[in-house]
C-alpha cells in the first residue's frame, strides 16, 4: 500500500478506526524499510458541538504534522436531505470530495482512510441487499479521476480488535452526532445481522472474509467478467470446472466411516 518516498495523507475524525490507524502507520514509519511522511487532516465539518481543540491539542502532542480543513458540509446536508432520511450518501460524497482537493493541494501521494474488515463486509452485504452489485471496499483503490490513491490500512483487522486497542490506548474519542445518532441506517442493520451470525456461527465472518479474496468469476453470472458465450468442452480437464462427475476421495475414509456416512444421507433424504 505504501511506497518509498509517499506522503500519506491519513484522514482522521476522531472515532477509534482513524485514531488506531494513526497510531499504527506512525509505528511503520518507524520500523519499515522504507521512508514515507505522514500528514493527519481532518475535516471540521461543523456539526454542532463538535469539539474542535481535540484533535489539534492530540496531534501536536504526538508531534505530528496535521491540518483541520473547515467545511460546513452539516448545513448543506441538512438543507438537501428530507428529515427522516439517511444522511451518510451525500455527507460521504461531500466529503471525500474534500479530502481529495486537500490532497491534491498537499501533494500527498496516497489518502489513508480507516476502514476496516467488518466495514468491507458490510459494504458487500448494502451492495447486493440495496445496489444489486457484488461489490465491496478494496484495500487500495483508484479515484475515479485517476488522480488520487486511496489505501485502507485497516482492511484485514477486526473491528472488535480494533475496539479494544483503541480503548486501551485511550484515544480521545470524538463521538459522530450527525450520522450517528440515525438508528434507521441500512448498515447498522446489516452490523446487526453479522455480529449475529458471528455469536451463532463462529468463524463464519473470517470465512466471508476469505471470500473476498477468492473469487471465482467462472462459477457467478457476470458475463463482463466470465465469457460464457465462449464456453467450449474439451477433453482436458478445465480449471475450476464442475466436479460433479470427479470420483469421491475415499483414501482416508474407513470403511465404517462410509457406511455411517450413506447411512446419514439415506436418512436424511
Amino acid at each position: 500500500m505504501i511506497e518509498d518516498g509517499d506522503k500519506v495523507m491519513v484522514c482522521l475524525s476522531g472515532g477509534k478506526d482513524s485514531y488506531t490507524m494513526l497510531d499504527m502507520l506512525l509505528h511503520m514509519q518507524k520500523v519499515a524499510p522504507i521512508s514515507f511522511s505522514i500528514i493527519a487532516v481532518n475535516l471540521d465539518q461543523k456539526q454542532p458541538g463538535f469539539p474542535e481543540h481535540v484533535l489539534p491539542e492530540y496531534l501536536t502532542q504526538l508531534g505530528v504534522d496535521f491540518e483541520v480543513v473547515e467545511e460546513d458540509t452539516y448545513s448543506i446536508v441538512i438543507d438537501k436531505v428530507p428529515e427522516g432520511k439517511t444522511t451518510c450518501a451525500l455527507c460521504s460524497r461531500l466529503r471525500r470530495g474534500i479530502l481529495y482537493n486537500t490532497a491534491t493541494r498537499l501533494k500527498a501521494t496516497k489518502i489513508a482512510l480507516g476502514h476496516h474488515r467488518d466495514d468491507m463486509l458490510e459494504t458487500l452485504f448494502l451492495n447486493m441487499f440495496n445496489g444489486g452489485q457484488l461489490k465491496s471496499m478494496p484495500p487500495k483503490l483508484v479515484s475515479d479521476d485517476g488522480k488520487q490513491m486511496v489505501i485502507r490500512p485497516l482492511a484485514y483487522c477486526a473491528e472488535q480488535d480494533i475496539a479494544a486497542y483503541s480503548q486501551h490506548l485511550e484515544f480521545p474519542i470524538i463521538p459522530c452526532n450527525l450520522c450517528g445518532s440515525q438508528e434507521n441506517l441500512q448498515r447498522k442493520v446489516i452490523k446487526g445481522m453479522l455480529q449475529d451470525w458471528q455469536q451463532r456461527f463462529p468463524g463464519r465472518i473470517e470465512s466471508m472474509t476469505k471470500a473476498l479474496q477468492n473469487v471465482v468469476p467462472s462459477h457467478l453470472a457476470d458475463n463482463t467478467q466470465f465469457d460464457f458465450v465462449a464456453l467450449k468442452t474439451q477433453s482436458t480437464p478445465f480449471e475450476n470446472g464442475d466436479i460433479g462427475f470427479d470420483p469421491p476421495e475415499l483414501t482416508s475414509v474407513t470403511s465404517t466411516q462410509f457406511k455411517e456416512v450413506m447411512s446419514l444421507n439415506i436418512t436424511n433424504i
